[in-house]
């Protein structure tokens, strides 16, 4: 890492579908992206003076976060584990950010008869007079799984590109490779085996260990990404609840509240009193957080105990005192 650069940078994917959703889920975590040239590979985020942002191939963001040149960095879980080296130089803050998920999978020709999990596996390729070879991108991640489950002699082909053809045109018996439908694979009489997953993935959002520890500023924007991040991630799931109750105090409609299945809130109800020109002092306003799948019983259950004009919107963050993961990343830090 260089010792006199003093800017924060920030690499995102730089082509495709995690392009995209890295992006808007930034700005879906109140961090737009400013990039006025859609030809320049660097940009900066208006909420966060002193960051950089560059594009780059999610490979390349793991080798420049592990080696310094980047301090953070949003790319695939697996690109992470497969590149991220063996000195710790890369630190996860979070490990699933809701998108680009897909599995790292082990998967065999259609044609092999009962070779159906990682034992039959072993036992049908025992007796051969050659290694069996594996046609992969993910050699250090892919090596280690087979040796773990006795998969020998194996001899790993390093590829690109579109592995799910290698065993039809002979320069592998089989490939480990990334899938989220399994259609390529069946597409190309290939199918995964039973206990092949080798690692599911996401995006996670990754930091060099030496910059959080060296320098201040790194850590504050990285503690403000995570906590962003989780408070997004934990809203998501979540819609705010109001609406209109009569009772004779607020402590009497809570009592009516907790009582049912999902109107607890968050922490319990927020009650207040509804100025109202009728004359009628028991009108009061009920406001809760629940769980998006739980909405239709909200709604029924308040209903029921005397709800009426439920208003619902959406929640944008949901804060905690201090979040789990934020505190892992201090304990990290401190961790020399």
């Amino acid at each position: 890492m260089s010792k006199t650069r003093e800017d924060i940078r920030l690499s995102l994917p730089s082509k495709g579908r995690l392009s995209e959703d890295a992006v808007a889920f930034l700005a879906a975590c109140g961090l737009r992206i400013y990039k006025p040239n859609p030809r320049q590979y660097a940009a900066s985020i208006p909420e966060l003076p002193g960051v950089t942002v560059l594009f780059q191939r999610p490979t390349d963001i793991v080798v420049s976060v592990r080696d310094g040149s980047v301090d953070l960095g949003i790319t695939g879980l697996d690109v992470t584990q497969e590149y991220g080296g063996e000195q710790d130089a890369i630190l996860v803050l979070h490990e699933a950010l809701g998108f680009g998920a897909c599995r790292l999978a082990l998967a065999v020709p259609e044609a092999w008869e009962g070779v159906n999990t990682l034992e039959d596996l072993a036992a049908y390729v025992a007796d051969w007079e050659r290694p069996l070879r594996v046609a992969t991108k993910f050699t250090n991640l892919a090596g280690a799984f087979l040796a773990e489950h006795g998969i020998e002699p194996l001899s790993l082909v390093h590829a690109e590109g579109t592995l799910e053809v290698a065993p039809s045109i002979g320069y592998a018996d089989c490939i480990v490779d990334l899938v989220s439908s399994g259609q390529t694979l069946r597409d190309n009489r290939l199918r995964p085996l039973e206990g092949g997953v080798i690692l599911r993935s996401e995006a996670a959002l990754v930091a060099n260990r030496a910059a959080l520890r060296a320098r201040p500023a790194v850590l504050e924007v990285a503690g403000t990404l995570l906590e962003l991040t989780e408070a997004h991630l934990r809203a998501e799931d979540h819609v705010m609840v109001v609406a209109n109750m009569r009772g004779a105090s607020p402590e009497a409609i809570a009592q009516r509240m907790v009582g049912q299945d999902v109107l607890g809130g968050l922490q319990g109800p927020t009650i207040s009193p509804v100025l109202v020109t009728d004359g009628n002092p028991n009108w009061h306003a009920v406001q809760i957080v629940v769980r998006r799948d739980d909405l239709i019983a909200a709604i029924a259950e308040l209903r029921a105990i005397g709800g009426s004009g439920v208003v619902v919107t959406p929640v944008t963050y949901i804060f905690e005192e201090e979040p789990d993961r934020y505190r892992a990343l201090m304990r990290a830090v401190a961790d020399v």
